[in-house]
């Protein structure tokens, strides 16, 4: 993701991951691509509830959907994995999940 000093664009994307859901939903991508039933069987909460919160994510760029015959992969997109290990960057600032215990949401 490009660089950016624009406070609103921050503000945007910090409102955008303030739900626990959406940051959980990243944090398991980080580990690899995976499908919404992969996603819901960790998640645990109703199916159209996980897709609104990964369109969210989708129109903010933050992942990509790969189809897969009749089921659709999701991965963190190109140019939010950082270089950091476990992190995703976000423009303006870059948000580490290393050394964080594993959490359920």
């Amino acid at each position: 993701m490009k660089p950016t000093s624009d406070p609103s664009f921050c503000a945007d994307k910090m409102k955008l991951l303030s739900d626990q859901t959406r940051l959980f939903v990243l944090e398991q991508l980080l580990e690899g691509s995976k499908n919404v039933s992969e996603l819901n069987a960790l998640l645990k909460i109703d199916q159209s509830l996980l897709s609104h919160h990964l369109k969210v994510l989708r129109d903010a760029g933050l992942v990509q959907t790969r189809r897969e015959g009749k089921t659709v992969r999701y991965a963190i997109a190109p140019g939010v994995r950082s270089s950091a290990p476990q992190s995703i960057e976000l423009g303006c600032c870059r948000i580490s999940f290393a050394g964080l215990p594993k959490r359920k949401p």
